[in-house]
């Protein structure tokens, strides 16, 4: 494996790389860092890839600016642009919770860079806020994330209890002790800041320009995050082709949930 750090401006991210073969660029969300990749990427190196596993800014090893507006969408499609400049593009992109959101930015934008796009979990911008109330109903937590201070206060409160029971994450200790390390609970959280303003909740949905990489969404059934019609809506802003999978049974986290489903779907894909 190759460790990789990538200047861009006054940010340095951490990517590893391994494996030989077309390039696949896994993108983590909220609240993790390339480590929720870990199960996933060796299945992938051996189907015949080559697979990079950043930390994104704010995250794990990578720079973590303290200004909500350094995590606005336009920078962290900068910095994906340039994870796929060191790799050589284009790449296919995975992305799961705001590592999808990210993907689905990224591939409307600089389609040149994305050959093919995976979204495991969070649908296409226009779809997720064009889901309704059921939706914004799931996404309450964005409201509560917004208010500084006081949503980290909360998610320690009890000893993380709104980590370990509410989100329930399946690494809670890791993720925890990870979050805990240099202020990243607050950098993550400006992922939301940035991006899910409270107006959002009232806004028009955005658009943004078709997605032309042939497309791959995966949601799983016990996601209490996302709803299903969020996903499967994204089909309408695909220029190229949607193909839509379902996992009974998994929660929000399939990467650790289900890696070898996940790998397998994806390889199938591709193949």
């Amino acid at each position: 494996m190759e460790t990789l750090s990538i200047p861009r401006g006054d940010v340095t991210l951490v990517m590893d790389v391994q494996g030989q073969g077309p390039t696949i660029l896994l993108l983590h969300g909220w609240p993790d860092t390339g480590r929720l990749w870990r199960e996933v990427a060796p299945l992938l190196v051996a189907g015949g890839y080559r697979v990079a596993v950043p930390d994104l800014r704010g995250c794990g090893r990578s720079s973590k600016p303290t200004a909500t507006p350094a995590y606005a969408m336009q920078e962290l499609v900068f910095d994906v642009a340039a994870l796929v400049e060191a790799l050589g593009a284009p790449v296919t992109l995975v992305g799961h919770d705001w590592g999808a959101n990210l993907a689905w930015a990224t591939a409307a934008f600089m389609p040149q860079l994305v050959d093919r796009l995976v979204a495991l979990s969070v649908g296409h911008p226009t779809a997720f806020r064009s889901a309704g109330l059921a939706q914004q109903i799931k996404s309450w937590y964005t409201l509560l994330f917004s208010f500084e201070g006081l949503a980290e206060e909360w998610l320690r409160k009890n000893n993380h209890e709104a980590l370990r029971h509410w989100l329930g994450h399946p690494d809670a200790d890791a993720v925890i002790a990870e979050l805990e390390r240099d202020n990243q609970l607050s950098a993550h959280l400006n992922w939301y800041r940035a991006n899910i303003p409270p107006s959002s909740f009232v806004a028009e949905p955005p658009v943004l320009p078709a997605i032309q990489a042939p497309t791959l969404g995966i949601w799983s059934t016990g996601d209490f995050a996302l709803s299903e019609g969020q996903m499967t809506n994204s089909a309408a802003y695909c220029a190229n082709g949607f193909t839509y999978e379902r996992i009974e049974g998994p929660g929000h986290w399939l990467p650790l949930e289900e890696p070898a489903e996940v790998a397998r779907r994806i390889l199938t894909f591709l193949k």
